[in-house]
């Protein structure tokens, strides 16, 4: 294959901009149109938050040090904030330069790599950096994270000023790992989900990357320049250095948002509480039923038999012999959170109850039936037809009132290590399902939580998985979705959604574009969609 004609053909082409080879959870591909997220809490004329202007964020580190995990945990938060973010994989433009199946030059991950490859290399930046202007300028963009491993100082300092130029300002983020621990974790997530390893045999595939990462570490430089803008995260968060970094609220809150992020993989899981004795009510705080306190330990069998399950499986496939990863669990305030927790607890799980995750408020809204508050507030139900998301009912909460009340959880679960079980009203499991998957405001109301099934979302460099776990020996009345919330007809859970990328439980991790899904059946099985590539 002629690397350098197909360089030269995408060097050229007008208005070029690779759809990302990830499609995931909504965060490489903005929505054709626009609308509030999840968490906004105003919007501006230009489009641009927290009287920030424009801001590249530049990924530094060799590989397998969680380089695309931290650009896309970022995009996430920063989406979810309503700052518009688009990440560029520097990757995506080598793949779709040389085609999927197209051959890589020996040398080109080498500093010192021939004149060819070199120009091969710098073609395939400048149509990056084309396309990250365009976004910035002509696309009302306000963060654009460069994920590309930016090796020496020389080319980061000349990038900086590149930017400058421009008047944008430049962030870099390092991942500096010398835990030999992380490293083997993420050289075995990286050859599971990169798209440069679909379809290779597991041994082949992290030979050729420990190669990538030899061919790259003699001339790596770790990041000292003093009049730069940098962060440098040191063993997946264990410590953070901050350079500068005092440009504004916004960077602010990315250096906040850092100091609780880390790459060390880990699995949550939502499950809804069981029923109560009496009918279920915002105001009543009843306890379980004898029902609820059956489904309570049917769950922690169902969980406890599925995580050692997994276990044994990565030790199948060639995974070390190790002990299960702790499991933490969070519960909300009310009774029945915490006595379905009980069961785990009794086996020594640590249990914490979180005053932030009670459910939606329905205000006044509680117990009436559709017909009455059709009559009653017929201009409220129009409202909340119009815009189930940031709707309030009299004296209610919205879901987006519960998201920004949710953003200290948010925040903790960033940083949480261990493994976690949220047990929580169907509200506050769609709200933080939402962050996690990156779903669309709109398409949190109708996110569908039934009580026979643990939602297990497991993270990754490139995609968040999400699988089903089923709970079996539970009767057919305590499955359904709960009755607490409002009674007004929104579209099923499932349906698919005006904006790219974006998916709800019951479909999997996203709603995948018409034509290219192809869902795993089976129960428990992975909810991942396969989708083929862009034309």
């Amino acid at each position: 294959m002629d690397t350098l004609l197909t360089a030269d053909l995408m060097a050229n082409s007008p208005h070029f901009r690779r759809r990302s080879s990830t499609f995931v959870d909504a965060i490489h591909d903005l929505p054709e149109k626009e609308a509030m997220a999840p968490a906004q809490l105003y919007s501006t004329e230009s489009g641009r938050l927290f009287h920030s202007g424009r801001i590249v964020i530049s990924t530094v580190g060799l590989p397998a040090r969680g380089k695309t995990h931290i650009s896309v945990a970022m995009a996430r938060y920063l989406r979810w904030l309503g700052v518009k973010t688009r990440i560029f994989h520097l990757g995506d433009y080598r793949r779709a330069t040389v085609g999927p199946q197209g051959e890589i030059p020996q040398d080109y991950f080498h500093v010192n790599a021939s004149p060819p490859t070199i120009l091969l290399r710098q073609k395939i930046l400048k149509r990056c950096r084309e396309d990250i202007y365009h976004f910035l300028e002509h696309e009302n963009g306000q963060v654009a994270i460069y994920d590309a491993v930016n090796p020496v100082s020389s080319g980061r300092q000349a990038l900086a000023k590149e930017f400058a130029k421009r008047q944008v300002q430049t962030l870099f983020i390092e991942s500096h790992c010398t835990d030999e621990r992380i490293i083997e974790e993420n050289v075995r997530s990286v050859k599971i989900s990169s798209p440069d390893y679909k379809g290779w045999e597991s041994q082949d595939a992290v030979k050729d990357y420990l190669r990538r990462i030899a061919a790259r570490h003699p001339d790596f430089e770790t990041m000292e320049e003093q009049h730069l803008h940098w962060i440098k995260m040191i063993n997946a968060g264990e410590r953070v250095i901050v350079n500068n970094c005092a440009f504004g609220y916004l960077s602010q809150r990315i250096v906040f948002y850092l100091l609780n992020l880390h790459i060390k993989s880990r699995q949550t899981y939502f499950v809804r509480a069981g029923t109560t004795k009496t009918e279920d009510s915002y105001k009543a705080d009843a306890s379980l039923s004898d029902e609820g306190k059956d489904y309570a330990k049917k769950l922690s069998e169902a969980l406890t038999s599925h995580r050692e399950h997994e276990r044994q499986q990565l030790i199948a496939r060639g995974g070390p012999d190790t002990a299960l990863k702790p499991l933490t669990i969070w519960t909300s305030t009310r009774k029945r959170t915490m006595e379905t927790a009980e069961y785990l607890e009794e086996k020594g799980y640590r249990v914490r109850q979180r005053a932030q995750m009670s459910q939606l408020n329905p205000g006044v809204c509680e117990k009436m039936s559709e017909k009455r508050i059709r009559e009653e507030y017929p201009q409220e139900v129009e409202k909340h037809e119009q815009d189930p998301y940031h709707h309030r009912y009299p004296r209610a909460e919205s879901y987006h009132d519960l998201a920004v009340r949710l953003e200290p959880i948010i925040l903790e679960l960033e940083r949480e290590q261990n493994d976690l079980l949220i047990i929580a009203h169907e509200s506050v499991l769609r709200v933080l399902y939402g962050y996690l998957m990156a779903c669309n405001a709109h398409d949190i109301p109708t996110l569908d939580f039934p009580r026979d099934e643990i939602l297990e979302i497991i993270p990754a460099s490139y995609q968040n998985e999400t699988k089903r776990i089923h709970i079996p020996g539970l009767p057919s009345p305590i499955i359904p979705a709960s009755p607490e919330g409002i009674q007004i007809p929104v579209p099923p859970s499932g349906a698919v959604s005006p904006f790219s990328g974006i998916g709800t439980p019951q479909n999997g991790s996203r709603t995948p574009i018409p034509g290219n899904m192809s869902p795993k059946p089976g129960v428990g099985s992975s909810l991942k969609m396969v989708l083929s590539p862009p034309p």
